[in-house]
């Protein structure tokens, strides 16, 4: 079974990590058989699940289904959940609570966006024995602040800013940190950095792990596809592949035949 202290080992020996997201019980299971190591309840629900433009309307509640089901699931595989927008960011005993609960529903750890304006709740959580993974670069809940999914730690003050920021989470005793949508150089220059591992997102090759949206890995998501990802599937087409034959089959009379039904 996979830990915390599996990670850090698979980065001392230099042995990439393998992480995807997942929000139901069939795509976990199978994500898990399928030897990931981390399987991330991402708050990316909001969006690809939901339908939603962000990933801010997506509630507490919400990801504890979420991640309840997927823990059902797992056998193997770290399972952490994203804790939503506002349910780390008010104090630190809120943030203890709600991460409580992530735990209590089967995660083994949460994730948090951001960094020193949240380092209280970080330490406490970390204090109590509660895995933190980090979030830096692109943070989706900023979006408004960043004022879109725009690549970050392009010039070198904010490139400078970020690997602060990252010894910073990793002086908190966050776990690892997840990258997004920065320079490979910088993702490269955190990586050498930390003791920690990191994972990447459309921050190069050279971070320890990789993650990606299982929707948009299995071409699910169509709305738009980020640069960094890359469909290792169509299953959309797929599915309405399937599904068109379905409906011409029961229009024609052609379904259920013989074979499915009974006597």
């Amino acid at each position: 079974m996979i830990t915390v202290d599996t990670l850090r080992e698979m980065k001392a020996r230099s042995e990439k990590i393998a992480c995807l997201t997942a929000y139901d019980y069939p795509m976990a299971r199978l994500l898990d058989e399928s030897g990931i190591e981390i399987i991330l309840v991402g708050d990316s629900a909001a969006n690809v699940y939901a339908g939603e433009k962000t990933t801010l309307p997506i509630t507490m509640e919400e990801m504890l289904y979420h991640t309840r089901i997927v823990a059902r699931a797992v056998k193997n595989a770290l399972v952490i959940a994203d804790m939503p927008f506002l349910s780390f960011q008010v104090s630190p005993s809120e943030t203890i609570s709600n991460a409580g609960r992530f735990l209590k529903a089967g995660a083994s750890g949460v994730k948090v966006e951001g960094c020193r304006p949240i380092a209280d709740s970080i330490q406490k959580l970390v204090d109590l024995g509660i895995p933190v993974m980090g979030h830096l670069g692109l943070t989706p809940q900023s979006v408004h602040q960043l004022g879109g999914y725009k690549l970050q730690g392009k010039d070198e003050k904010a490139a400078a800013r970020m690997i602060e920021d990252a010894r910073f989470l990793e002086q908190m005793g966050c776990f690892a940190i997840v990258l997004e949508k920065i320079p490979a150089r910088l993702g490269q220059s955190i990586t050498k950095t930390l003791t920690i591992p990191t994972i990447g997102i459309g921050a190069g090759s050279d971070c320890d792990g990789q993650i990606l949206v299982l929707n948009d890995l299995l071409g699910l998501f169509e709305d738009f596809t980020p640069k960094f990802v890359k469909k290792y599937a169509e299953l959309g087409r797929t599915i309405r592949t399937a599904v068109s034959q379905y409906r011409s089959e029961v229009k024609d009379g052609k379904f259920p035949d013989p074979e499915h039904s009974f006597e």
